[in-house]
């Protein structure tokens, strides 16, 4: 097991990364000083494949393990089941110090999260993601939130866990799309702060893709430490940790235009490559490296291509983002791979001069 330190004062804590950590994770809690009754929150699906496990590894330790299942889909994460959550925790009675487990994905571990932090004010929260996705992004940082009609994430809060285990295993349980939909993140998180990393995943996305666990293991390492990096030197999202946001600008806006039918991953790699086209047109990125971006997008398995949706839509949801400050619409651009900024200096117009013209730059 290998292991990352969020350091954030009396809120740090420990992600643990390896093969076979559900196993482990009763002894872990112990560890932390938990004890009697807890509360697990899955979907079916991940339900069905990994909740026995970790219930055996609660029960050997002498927990007392609840288990709320629900439907699988990014409609579940709304104030209304929420609420369905908040009711069942009260029947249970859930206390203040009864830890909430999220076992799953990131629709799992932002519902999770926004329900422990805001049922009786704050109880304990761990994470525990299945999805590649969840283990490099989602579950790290704190940000917990649901949707609010088509708008993504717009309720929530900063609430960091208690801890995060990132169990290897459960990634070859995965979907092929699920992996692309993960290595979006990974990209992201390479080509904004790790050059190093972003040639790792050039030189090895076919053992990615194979489920090599030794593999998969280097990639969450090292995506999950330049998170915590970023996450360490801005908690609230006030400056640096904006940058974090590299495609998800036109990305949100995707996933809301396409009334969430479109994957976050596929979102966010077409919104990789919107912003790297406005780079590029403002006189930033180069063409060469630019078409590295794409390149290795397309391997991953994810989309390069806009999808058929309408453009005034798209542009309509990017002025409903979260990232709008004082009017203006903040942009991470790429001055190169590894090399992020953040700015307000892109208009509407430039944006969708790139979206109607997609072929022209690529």
């Amino acid at each position: 097991m290998r292991k990352v330190r969020v350091r954030l004062g009396s809120n740090s804590y420990d992600i643990c990364i390896g093969s076979g950590l559900l196993m482990q994770t009763g002894h872990q809690l112990k560890k932390l000083g938990f004890s009697g009754k807890l509360v697990i929150i899955s979907d079916f699906t991940v339900s069905s494949l990994h909740s026995d496990i970790l219930k055996q590894s609660l029960t050997s330790e002498g927990f007392k393990a609840i288990l709320l299942e629900l439907p699988e889909g990014e409609e579940q994460k709304s104030l209304e089941t929420a609420g369905t959550l908040y009711h069942e925790l009260s029947k249970y009675h859930a206390e203040r110090i009864t830890p909430i487990l999220a076992l799953g994905g990131g629709v799992i571990g932002d519902l999770t999260g926004f329900v422990a932090a805001t049922y009786m004010r704050g109880v304990p929260l761990i994470q525990i993601p299945t999805t590649l996705l969840a283990q490099v992004d989602s579950s790290i940082g704190g940000k917990v939130a649901v949707n609010h009609g088509q708008l993504k994430n717009k309720i929530g809060v900063f609430y960091q866990p208690r801890l995060v285990i990132s169990d290897i295993t459960t990634l070859r349980t995965l979907t092929n799309r699920e992996i692309s939909d993960g290595l979006a993140e990974v990209i992201k998180s390479a080509v904004i702060w790790d050059k190093k990393l972003f040639a790792f995943l050039e030189g090895n996305l076919d053992r990615v893709k194979s489920l090599d666990e030794e593999v998969l293991e280097e990639i969450v390492l090292r995506t999950a430490k330049i998170k915590t990096e970023v996450v360490e030197k801005d908690e609230k999202d006030t400056g640096l940790r904006s940058i974090l946001n590299y495609g998800h600008t036109v990305g949100h806006a995707l996933e809301s235009a396409s009334d969430f039918k479109l994957e976050h991953g596929g979102a966010v790699a077409i919104g990789m490559i919107a912003a790297g086209k406005i780079s590029n047109r403002l006189g930033f990125l180069n063409k060469n490296e630019l078409m590295r971006l794409k390149r290795i997008i397309k391997k991953a398995g994810l989309p390069t291509e806009i999808p058929d949706l309408k453009i005034e839509e798209i542009i309509q949801a990017m002025q409903h983002d979260k990232k709008i400050l004082e009017g203006k619409i903040r942009f991470v651009l790429l001055k190169a791979i590894g090399s992020a900024f953040i700015t307000d200096k892109v208009s509407l117009s430039l944006t969708e001069q790139v979206l109607t013209s997609w072929d022209e730059d690529t």
